[in-house]
């Protein structure tokens, strides 16, 4: 093969996976897609090296570094890039067309606004009533999350760092449900701000950190954790700024005695219908393609009624229901994935949205503030807990569907 092609093909295996990195692919779907691209035009001494911010690529005669910073997500971009992929690999492309049709979805559009803005604000009342909120506290929760989430995407992200532009929407969120709670728009603050909050929780992020993880790239997993981290500690911060000074002009720290579940949208029922919704929303957030919407809600739903069940009726309480529900998602998300030939890093990301220990934030964040550190330091050492139970989950499913593969 001459020098000319194989730098030709190398490039196009080397955008598909620029494509999927920035765009919240895992590690491991960006280097067996671009081996795939690369050895199916013939280029089979090619080595990839990816990190969770960058793609080393060589061969014969090619070398080529990437700087890719962590963003956010657009898997509608992951869908395209994996179905042409294997398409690719099927025959269907000339390297010409392949390298047209990967320009063509670099172009895709992203979401209109109005749709963005919906996800924001569904999910934001939804999640309200998955963790504990009433009717009347999603419905304010609904009103704050669209606009902490337009404050943050007009404002604070295009004039910001990704820390500021955090704090600045977690104290805006804040605050704003405050207000709320002072005029009786809602009955648990605490509820009220968890599901305000929750459109800034990094979930992409987060997920594929635990993936990569589970994958055995620790380096990745570990950069990504952190750059997840980042944006919980900022969130944190917000809020610990916003109590404090509340607290100075209103004389005193409000008071608040932790979780509180209405026993009305606690019924499993609209539990159920919440996660469904909820789990729906934030995939238009992650930028799912519109005919998965549905699919991954569903994935969503089913975890949390697994969650639920195994939480409330038997001894293993949150971390075993969490445990069982994050090992039903990543086996639903394969489910899923195999049926409607989509990458499950789909369904997984969004499966595993609800049990992120985001409430965690809140209220580690709330007893810092609150002087309370023993509360403080139990909540966060519980997201601890819940996070390893995720991420067992995420290991026990892949080396189980392994196996299975084996057999």
């Amino acid at each position: 093969m001459d020098s000319e092609r194989s730098t030709e093909i190398l490039n196009l295996a080397s955008d598909a996976g620029h494509i999927l990195l920035e765009n919240g692919a895992e590690i491991s779907r960006v280097e067996e897609t671009m081996k795939r691209i690369a050895s199916h035009y013939g280029e089979d001494r090619e080595h990839f090296f990816v990190l969770s911010n960058g793609i080393f690529t060589t061969g014969r005669s090619y070398a080529n570094v990437e700087f890719i910073p962590i963003k956010g997500a657009r898997l509608d971009m992951v869908v395209e890039v994996n179905q042409l992929s294997r398409e690719i690999s099927e025959g269907k492309y000339t390297l010409e067309e392949a390298r047209a049709r990967l320009e063509e979805i670099r172009r895709l559009p992203a979401k209109p606004l109005w749709e963005c803005i919906a996800g924001a604000a569904l999910g934001s009342g939804a999640f309200c009533a998955i963790f504990g909120g009433s009717f009347i506290d999603c419905a304010a929760a609904l009103v704050t999350g669209t606009l902490t989430f337009l404050s943050l995407i007009v404002l604070c992200a295009p004039r910001m760092s990704k820390a500021l532009g955090n704090i600045c929407s977690g104290a805006i969120g804040t605050l704003l449900c405050i207000l709320f709670y002072h005029l009786g728009f809602g009955e648990s603050l605490g509820n009220m701000i968890i599901g305000t909050l929750i459109p800034l929780i990094p979930g992409v992020a987060f997920t594929n950190g635990l993936r990569d993880i589970a994958d055995e790239d620790y380096l990745a997993g570990i950069t990504r954790l952190l750059d997840a981290l980042l944006v919980f500690l900022s969130i944190a911060i917000g809020v610990c700024v916003t109590f404090l000074l509340h607290s100075y002009i209103a004389g005193g720290m409000i008071q608040l005695s932790g979780t509180s579940t209405d026993p009305v949208t606690a019924i499993i029922p609209i539990q159920m219908i919440a996660a469904l919704l909820g789990t729906a929303s934030f995939a238009v957030l992650f930028g799912v393609p519109r005919k998965f919407y549905f699919p991954a809600g569903v994935v969503g739903m089913l975890g949390w009624l697994a969650y639920l069940l195994v939480a409330r009726y038997t001894p293993l309480a949150v971390i075993g229901g969490t445990l069982v529900a994050s090992l039903i998602v990543a086996f639903l998300s394969r489910f899923f994935a195999v049926h409607l030939k989509c990458p499950g890093t789909v369904f997984l990301i969004c499966g595993e949205f609800p049990l992120i220990p985001g409430a965690g934030v809140f209220w580690s964040s709330y007893y810092v503030v609150s002087e309370q550190m023993t509360a403080s330091l139990s909540a966060g050492f519980m997201a601890v807990k819940v996070t390893i139970a995720i991420v067992l989950g995420i290991i026990i499913a892949a080396n189980i569907l392994h196996w299975k593969k084996m057999l």
